[in-house]
């Protein structure tokens, strides 16, 4: 299921960073620590009473002085709210209602959008401060009062939030197409991948990075089966994100990982790994896609018979959070390796959907605690009493045990290798939560 995308918009200094994080901050709590993924990000899952959606913070409308406010400010809203199925729109309690406030909510009021009004930096509990009826003013309904800092009201604003969202589960008839999101920097060939495989030239391609703006969607349909590509804009480093443009070209991609299930992260073989490959696939990674790594630009690479296992070597190594994704080398100039990549995306998703029954993983369980005695801590070990697959998309995996302190994270990785190594799951993360027994949901 495609979850719902919530931006959170407003002037610079109100605290839109501050609220993201609160809002955000208990769900990532319980995300994995997952070596080589940097979380300096500008999107994260939220969570409202069993509703879940993405937050997006966009960084603030910055409108420059020599460009003029309403050109900038018209130019950045538009693009939050093309994007967005519900805005959040925040204000500050101590700076009154300015004038770009007023901007911005004419702008958000003519876009058709629903817009929650969040008044921050009312941090006294208690009655609101009078001033609080002045966002009356800007003509968004109720203005809602939180504090960023210590969080009160947030719970109301997720609440009018949750009510503007559309929760939809995926069909039957939806589940035979594949949706494939490729992703990727800049210039890596996102967008003649997908010239390729449709035979046309839909998507503009050019040496200049970021030549794409938006996700675009192509139904493929071959004997390989039914698929949904989406070719997204380049991510780049967040410094790197100069105009409004690109900072929301950025959300679109991420947007497009969400509604996929399947992601092709997609390397230069010319350039090799760098630091934001791992920033792309860590997102596809955190939200439990399965995902390929396609190296591309391979037709461009002088090589011996030995070039293709030591990149392969090194590319493992680079990506070592998700070791499980399968490395393929193809061009999208030539169409080298494209026929294997459907097949690829075909098994992953598979592997990715995959149930296993509550009794082959206690048997699994039995031998691998015997094969490896559980951790011990002054006297007291280990005890897993058993384990079950409550979700797929990713495979998830409960432990009831004696004691979470004892199920120390080597051993936990040990189950998770096993049970990669008796079920395969290949292309796909899986989750493993640990839960003491008589303990609630």
């Amino acid at each position: 299921m495609a979850k719902p995308i919530v931006a959170i918009v407003g002037r610079p200094n109100v605290g839109k960073s501050t609220l993201f994080n609160k809002l955000v901050g208990q769900r990532l709590s319980i995300v994995e620590d997952t070596p080589g993924v940097t979380r300096d990000r500008i999107y994260g899952n939220c969570e409202w009473q069993d509703k879940q959606f993405l937050l997006v913070d966009t960084g603030g409308i910055e409108p420059e002085n020599d460009t003029g406010i309403l050109a900038h400010i018209r130019q950045q809203a538009e693009l939050a709210i093309d994007t967005a199925q519900c805005i959040i729109l925040v204000t500050d309690i101590r700076g009154g209602v300015t004038a770009a406030d007023t901007d911005i909510a004419r702008l958000l009021m003519r876009s058709g959008k629903p817009v929650v009004l969040a008044v921050n930096k009312c941090d006294a509990l208690g009655t609101p401060p009078l001033e609080l009826y002045d966002f009356y003013a800007l003509g968004l309904g109720d203005p809602i009062a939180v504090s960023s800092v210590h969080g009160h009201g947030t719970g109301d604003l997720l609440e009018a939030v949750c009510s503007h969202l559309t929760f939809e589960e995926e069909s039957a008839e939806e589940s035979d197409r594949i949706p494939v999101a490729v992703i990727g920097r800049p210039n890596v060939g996102k967008s003649s991948l997908v010239n390729y495989i449709l035979g046309e030239n839909r998507m503009i391609v050019a040496d200049e990075a970021g030549t794409t703006r938006d996700a675009i969607d192509a139904e493929v349909d071959n004997q390989y089966g039914s698929f949904t590509f989406i070719d997204t804009a380049g991510l780049r480093k967040k410094g790197k994100i100069e105009d409004g443009v690109e900072r929301y070209a950025v959300i679109r991609s991420l947007a497009a990982v969400e509604r996929a299930r399947v992601c092709v992260i997609l390397i230069d073989a010319t350039v090799g790994f760098t630091e934001q490959d791992s920033k792309v696939a860590g997102f596809a990674h955190e939200q439990g896609k399965a995902c390929i790594i396609a190296v591309n630009k391979w037709d461009a690479v002088e090589k011996d018979d030995k070039t293709m296992d030591t990149m392969r070597k090194k590319l493992m190594n680079d990506f070592s959070f998700m070791s499980y994704a399968p490395i393929l080398f193809i061009s999208a100039k030539t169409g080298q390796r494209v026929d294997r990549l459907f097949e690829l995306i075909r098994y992953v998703d598979g592997q990715n959907a995959l149930r296993i029954t509550t009794g082959m993983l206690n048997d699994l369980l039995a031998r691998a605690t015997a094969r490896v005695q559980p951790p011990s801590d002054k006297g007291k070990r280990l005890k897993i009493f058993y384990m079950t697959q409550p979700s797929t998309r990713p495979p998830t995996f409960v432990a009831f045990v004696n004691s979470k302190q004892l199920f120390h994270f080597s051993y936990q990785r040990y189950i998770e290798n096993q049970i990669r190594a008796t079920f395969g799951l290949e292309g796909t993360p899986i989750r493993l939560l640990i839960r003491e027994r008589g303990e609630g949901r």
